[in-house]
């Protein structure tokens, strides 16, 4: 009978360490965690040296409710192995009544924190990426599009920078009224409006416009380079909004690349290994 052999693995490589309920900040009493992907290197970094990594932020969709931390993190694993940093980060939840701009308000913090903790998560303050899917790209759009913007900049970690270096987008609401429009008829559509834009539907059209990544692209403005994903089948958002955020970009001179995934709805048959090989070739390109 043999004993196979195999060596060892004394640097750890290919190891991934997920640290679970990191606290970024509290808002209104309510703790706001985080979930941060890393190589199992540093978790002994007296023996094991590493170099600053890029960071990806992620931000699940929700209906604009608290994130599931956990939703994506078996696929984001595979960006750990590649060489980056991944943090999947909560926001407060419209419907316990923290309407607009809280939930952005939320990620800026945390992308904030991320950089004042940078040397202990070995992150490269200066190569950070967001991407977002469904009402989490809408945060990560308006993130790519108002960076360091004072009217959504909260105390904590304010000597940090809220700005990213690339976004990606999967079947964001690139504008919100069109969006809600298409769902009239789903369940819970005017309450989640009504938690969103506040009791006054006279000042709804001013907050969504506000909320709108499309109308939130400012003439002669640079902004980081941006993937667009979304599936021409999506029965939440409809699939035109990406193509007009994509001329919108385009046309004001801004980098931006675009993909129609064929025959996808709003999340389910949207993924696939090749979704995240593009969004990985992309980060290569803009922050590695």
């Amino acid at each position: 009978m043999t004993i196979h052999e195999i060596a060892n693995n004394p640097t750890l490589s290919g190891q991934v360490r997920v640290i679970e309920d990191v606290v970024y900040t509290a808002m209104d009493g309510e703790p706001l965690h985080m979930a941060i992907l890393t190589p199992w290197t540093q978790r002994y970094p007296k023996d094991y040296q590493t170099n600053p990594r890029p960071l990806i932020v992620f931000v699940q969709g929700s209906s604009w409710r608290t994130p599931v931390l956990g939703e994506k993190i078996p696929q984001l694993v595979q960006y750990v192995k590649k060489g980056y940093v991944v943090a999947t980060v909560q926001h407060r939840s419209a419907i316990d009544g923290h309407a607009f701009p809280a939930f952005l308000q939320d990620v800026k913090t945390a992308i904030r924190f991320l950089r004042a903790n940078a040397q202990k998560y070995t992150i490269d303050p200066h190569r950070v990426a967001i991407w977002g899917t469904s009402s989490g790209a809408n945060a990560a759009m308006l993130v790519g599009l108002t960076g360091d913007d004072p009217r959504y900049k909260v105390d904590r970690y304010a000597d940090q920078s809220d700005a990213v270096d690339a976004v990606i987008s999967c079947f964001a609401p690139m504008d919100v009224a069109d969006t809600f429009k298409y769902t009239a008829k789903v369940p819970g559509n005017q309450l989640l409006q009504f938690c969103l834009f506040g009791p006054d539907p006279t000042k709804w059209p001013a907050i969504e416009k506000e909320m709108s990544p499309l109308y939130q692209v400012k003439d002669g403005q640079k902004y980081p380079p941006f993937l667009l994903m979304h599936g021409d089948a999506d029965k939440v958002v409809p699939y035109a909004q990406m193509e007009k955020m994509y001329h919108r970009l385009q046309e004001n001179g801004n980098a931006v690349t675009a993909y129609r995934v064929k025959g996808a709805d709003h999340e389910r048959d949207f993924w696939s290994q090749k979704v995240y090989n593009i969004a990985g070739d992309f980060l290569d390109q803009q922050i590695k």
